[in-house]
């Protein structure tokens, strides 16, 4: 799939990268994918001053203008479908439905949702006033209006490359801001062929710009830029909480979707079926690279054991290998180095007394960056494989006895984005939902409701997008008040 070195979109042009190229590696052949292009500090800076240029012209074109332009990148995403799951399969190591779905299929689809035209603006009910020290007695009418924020730098993550930056992208720009794209570096390659799309469709120069490249330097030169008015994140927390005193030292507007370490409650009357198809999501679904998988799996006592023992069957029975493969379910993690990240927090689950029941062994592949699907039981809420962010196909199950003993586990980490609850009682599956102090709860369900917000407590985030949360996120709100 190797071709021409790609090149920095700025301001409309595509640059040659100051530092040289950088090989894309295929995490499923270890073969090169592509060169990626490693942008200087100075040109990262530039990508910044290009989006404040072009900022004022695209704030002020009409939303039913843009919405043309982010309906037509919907349809050439869609007609490319093809090659640009190819490229996404090859850098992320996705299954091939997972690619086509998940990343491409969703990307249009969130660009699709942004083209069509909302209010921007809302009344608000006229205040009648008393004659007093500031004017004689008046009668106040006010207007809210949502205003684009600005410049937002938009931090993606390397799981899903497409639905990723467009969940950022096609609000931002439906808003009326302008974009800087700081892909990550294991996969940027899918991020410039977005950008190809929204260059076709019309985006005029400098509205939408990417920089990439594996050092530091380019992602902080981004979010410290005295061009930016926004960071949106999604990734660790550890870098999200450096890229929130950044943006506190600026009072640059924040959206951090960051860690999760999501319990899954599984209750004695629980549909252990459907439990069990939901929780092993987290082997399947990117290969547990996702921060909304139920990798802490709470199991009250009455089912525990019988839990365990079908998600260690299920777990087993999982095809792992090339994700080009029809039959494949679980590929490979996205490098060497994350693969040998998992494989020492299954190491220390041992340690620390954790049973392996499934996986803990390097599948037997020649090339490729696998992990065997992974299930740990007897764990304590204590042990750190049961409250770090493993970020694999790694499941922990740890038993509880009473409700109020769940949801206190459950509420025993730094994170909380989104939990799960099974239980056959709807009543009950509701009332443990809203105890659950997480920016989400699926009760009998892993499903996401794509309007729904989305965004966590405490370590795992800060703001909500999707839907029209987004286009709040994306925007400034402005009261205008006159006398009636």
């Amino acid at each position: 799939m190797t071709g021409l070195p790609q090149r920095l979109f700025i301001g409309g042009r595509w640059v040659e990268p100051d530092g040289g190229h950088y090989p894309v590696i295929d995490p499923a052949t270890e073969e090169k994918v592509g060169w990626a292009p490693e942008a200087s500090r100075g040109q990262a800076e530039a990508a910044c001053a290009a989006a404040r240029e072009a900022f004022g012209a695209w704030s002020r074109t009409a939303p039913e203008e843009r919405a043309v332009i982010l309906a037509r990148a919907a349809e050439l995403i869609r007609e490319r479908l093809g090659p640009y799951a190819e490229l996404a399969q090859a850098e992320t190591g996705a299954t091939t439905p997972t690619a086509r779905r998940m990343q491409v299929g969703v990307a249009a689809a969130r660009f699709r949702r942004y083209a069509r035209v909302e209010p921007a603006e809302w009344a608000i009910p006229p205040q009648i006033n008393e004659a007093g020290v500031i004017g004689p007695a008046s009668v106040l009418g006010a207007l809210a209006v949502r205003q684009p924020v600005g410049v937002v730098a938009c931090v993606t993550s390397y799981n899903n490359p497409w639905a990723n930056a467009a969940g950022k992208v096609a609000p931002a720009l439906a808003m009326g801001n302008t974009v800087v794209v700081k892909p990550a570096p294991q996969d940027p390659l899918s991020v410039y062929r977005m950008a190809e799309v929204l260059q076709a469709a019309g985006v005029p120069p400098g509205v939408v710009n990417v920089v990439s490249g594996r050092s530091v330097e380019v992602g902080e030169a981004v979010v410290a830029s005295p061009d930016v008015d926004m960071v949106s994140f999604t990734g660790s927390t550890a870098v999200g909480q450096r890229i929130a005193e950044v943006c506190g030292r600026g009072m640059k507007r924040q959206l951090m979707e960051l860690g999760g370490k999501g319990a899954a409650l599984v209750f004695d009357d629980a549909d252990l079926t459907a439990a069990v198809s939901g929780i092993g999501t987290t082997y399947s679904f990117y290969s547990g690279q996702i921060c909304t998988a139920p990798t802490r799996v709470l199991a009250q006592r009455g089912v525990y054991e019988r839990l365990v023992e079908r998600l260690a069957a299920y777990a087993r029975r999982l095809p792992v290998g090339d994700p080009r493969e029809p039959g494949t379910v679980v590929g490979p993690v996205i490098s060497a180095e994350h693969r040998e990240r998992v494989e020492a927090y299954v190491a220390l689950g041992r340690k620390e007394g954790a049973m392996v029941v499934a996986g803990g062994e390097r599948p037997a592949h020649a090339r490729g960056f696998y992990v065997a699907p992974t299930l740990l039981a007897d764990c304590g809420n204590d042990l750190r494989v049961a409250r770090e962010e493993i970020f694999g196909p790694v499941v922990v199950v740890i038993p509880f006895d009473e409700e109020d003993e769940g949801v206190a586990l459950a509420h025993d980490s730094e994170y909380g984005l989104i939990d799960y609850v099974w239980s056959r009682d709807v009543a009950r599956a509701f009332r443990v939902a809203r105890r659950l102090r997480t920016g989400g709860v699926g009760v009998n369900t892993v499903g996401r409701n794509m309007e729904a917000p989305f965004g966590g407590f405490r370590r795992s985030g800060v703001g909500r997008d999707v839907g029209s949360y987004a286009l709040h996120a994306y925007s400034e709100v402005q009261s205008i008040v006159w006398p009636g």
